[in-house]
């Protein structure tokens, strides 16, 4: 796996202890596995209390290199073992590597190959002549929730109609 000179270096401030302790490191972490694997999260994760000691540049760095080892890890279908030799390589010590294996794994295991929609939706207004598309992607409950919310409003729209 060859990742950028930023992205290690960025890495190996996670990996210091004087820079995040075992609480700011576990919640950076954690943030940058869920920035990856839910769609609504967002940047509050990295306002929590716990993170206001460390400068907000080194922090979003921290997160981003964080973030881009996850999915390169991932890409590659790293096992516990290789992932466990990359973090000793960047000097992380033996709690952090524990830390990062188990959430790699249990992050990891549950959210693969689920599948997910790109949907276009073709937008006609009957005022202009504009006929704007709306892009999104959503996971198979959100789709199924989406194709419920329609019926309904077509169901009123029938209903609306026939009065």
């Amino acid at each position: 796996m060859e990742l950028s000179e930023y992205v290690q270096r960025g890495f190996q401030t996670l990996a210091d202890p004087g820079s995040f302790d075992s609480n700011a490191f576990a919640l950076l972490l954690r943030a940058a596995f869920q920035s990856l694997l839910d769609a609504r999260a967002d940047e509050a994760a990295l306002d929590h209390p716990g993170l206001k000691h460390i400068d907000p540049v080194v922090l979003k760095h921290c997160h981003a290199a964080a973030a881009t080892y996850i999915l390169e890890a991932g890409k590659h279908r790293v096992d516990k073992s290789t992932l466990s030799t990359y973090l000793e390589d960047c000097k992380f010590d033996q709690d952090r590597i524990e830390i990062f294996c188990t959430e790699y794994q249990t992050n990891q295991l549950h959210k693969m190959y689920r599948p997910g929609y790109l949907v276009t939706l073709n937008v006609e207004n009957s005022d202009s002549q504009s006929h704007p598309e709306i892009i999104f992607s959503c996971s198979m409950e959100q789709l199924q929730d989406l194709v419920g919310k329609l019926k309904d409003a077509s169901k009123s729209l029938e209903r609306a109609t026939q009065l």
